[in-house]
């Protein structure tokens, strides 16, 4: 399936997801507004949780693609906060949206996403860590990943009902990081 038609596809999806509410997304209508068929639509997406998954690996790539220079004399908190809010930024117009998505995810009849779920919220933390380059060992890199897990939390709990400025998600990391400025690092 080539890469336009998947792209199609989850703009189309995002489309209609805010005109809808990601609850109310029905395939056949995203098929119609990107021009495709369900048979193509299944072709490049499983299901609607598969788009959920790509839109969530661009906000990824999005906060993959922050420069290190940008962080350059910050302290680690800043560093983390400034990749987490890379990710957030990247879907700040479709905030609700996405809101409606993690909902749709841990909905108590899809128990078959929970596990997905949880991996890849594990997996955006050690990537988050990797781009703000901190590197604490042993019990204080459990620190690192457990506080920033729980920091990202705080945040995403805010980010559907923020606005466009997206201060309130900021103000919780930056609540919630500092705890990263204390904890040993390697030299």
């Amino acid at each position: 399936m080539s890469g336009t038609v998947r792209q199609r596809v989850l703009d189309a999806a995002m489309e209609e997801a805010a005109e809808a509410g990601w609850y109310e997304l029905r395939l056949h209508r995203v098929a119609a507004r990107a021009g495709v068929t369900l048979a193509e639509l299944r072709g490049a997406y499983r299901d609607a949780d598969a788009i959920a998954d790509a839109w969530f690996a661009g906000a990824l790539d999005a906060m993959l693609a922050l420069p290190a220079e940008a962080l350059d004399g910050r302290p680690p908190s800043a560093r983390v906060g400034a990749a987490l809010m890379r990710w957030f930024e990247h879907q700040a117009v479709h905030r609700r949206t996405v809101g409606g998505m993690l909902r749709a995810k841990m909905h108590l009849s899809h128990p078959h996403h929970w596990g997905p779920a949880i991996f890849n919220l594990s997996r955006l933390i050690h990537w988050a860590l990797d781009v703000a380059r901190v590197d604490a060992r042993g019990l204080a890199r459990q620190a690192e990943e457990v506080g920033t897990t729980a920091a990202f939390l705080a945040a995403l709990a805010v980010f559907a009902g923020d606005d466009d400025t997206l201060t309130r998600t900021r103000a919780a990391l930056r609540a919630s990081l500092g705890f990263l400025d204390r904890l040993p690092r390697r030299d």
